[in-house]
């Protein structure tokens, strides 16, 4: 693997994580039509490691909510050692118990793992799926401003969301904008919509790269290129940060039916395209 090579698929893994377009439906078709390999077909640690370096951009960007949310963690350890608390819950606080309940559809999935993964082959299937993609971001310019936020969004709003989040990771379905867009069904507030949907990614991005870094360490890690590595890592970062921030933008403006269009555009060409390699 080159420098270039690195630069390019950090650059996909930043974008294509965070924009509302389905990286893993782009990957797919970037391998049938392109002759294009994923990270994790190049090198599985490699993966491993853009994975982390978008996580490294959501820290940066959301680093006061989560640096808040830890010191709350710690002492919601202490107040459960000392008996409990009586009042009202801190917001940082029922931020940690929301991503929790919100993370917890994704269960749901580790029985049919096998049958979602099949389904990255199927071109037709993902072109469909990019043109409900389209339709979810359509449709989320043209919703009610909502105004919950973690203080006052309920349980059942988030199993919805994280249920949506379970059923993005089918290729083609956008995890962030279908999460999205359930949150502002359920009436979240723009802002808080998107910046639960990217902190409730954490822990499964986190426990997908657990799961996948013993297989990693298994298949072989080749530290002498480890500077290419982390070139890609740095890319993923970067660009993934600016990702972020031009979602948290176009949100705000209820400016998502950009994307929408966007992936009309590929969902149609993967159909079209998928018919005439038949």
């Amino acid at each position: 693997m080159t420098y270039l090579q690195s630069a390019f698929l950090g650059l996909v893994q930043g974008i294509a994580e965070f924009l509302p377009i389905s990286s893993s439906g782009h990957l797919s078709l970037f391998q049938t039509f392109l002759g294009i390999q994923s990270a994790e077909e190049s090198n599985l640690f490699f993966d491993v490691l853009l994975h982390l370096g978008t996580l490294i951009s959501i820290f940066v960007v959301y680093r006061k909510m989560i640096g808040e949310m830890i010191l709350e963690f710690f002492r919601w350890l202490g107040d459960i050692a000392h008996g409990g608390t009586v009042g009202k819950v801190p917001p940082a606080r029922r931020m940690i118990l929301l991503i929790v309940v919100g993370t917890l559809p994704l269960f749901v999935i580790l029985p049919v793992k096998h049958v979602v993964e099949q389904l990255s082959s199927n071109t037709f299937f993902i072109g469909g799926a990019l043109l409900v993609t389209g339709t979810l971001l359509y449709l989320s310019d043209r919703m009610a401003k909502g105004e919950k936020t973690e203080r006052n969004a309920t349980i059942l709003d988030t199993v919805l969301v994280g249920f949506a989040q379970a059923l993005a990771t089918v290729p083609g379905l956008s995890r962030s904008g279908t999460t999205i867009s359930a949150g502002l069904v359920r009436g979240f507030s723009r802002e808080y919509a998107v910046r639960y949907s990217f902190l409730m990614s954490i822990p499964a991005v986190l426990g997908a790269n657990i799961l996948s870094l013993k297989d990693a360490v298994e298949a072989g890690i080749d530290y002498s290129i480890m500077p290419v590595y982390l070139v890609g890592v740095l890319v993923a970062a970067v660009s993934g940060y600016f990702a972020i921030r031009l979602v948290n933008l176009l949100s705000d403006k209820g400016k998502f039916g950009a994307f929408a269009y966007y992936c009309w555009a590929v969902g149609l060409f993967a159909l079209i395209a998928s018919a005439v390699m038949m």
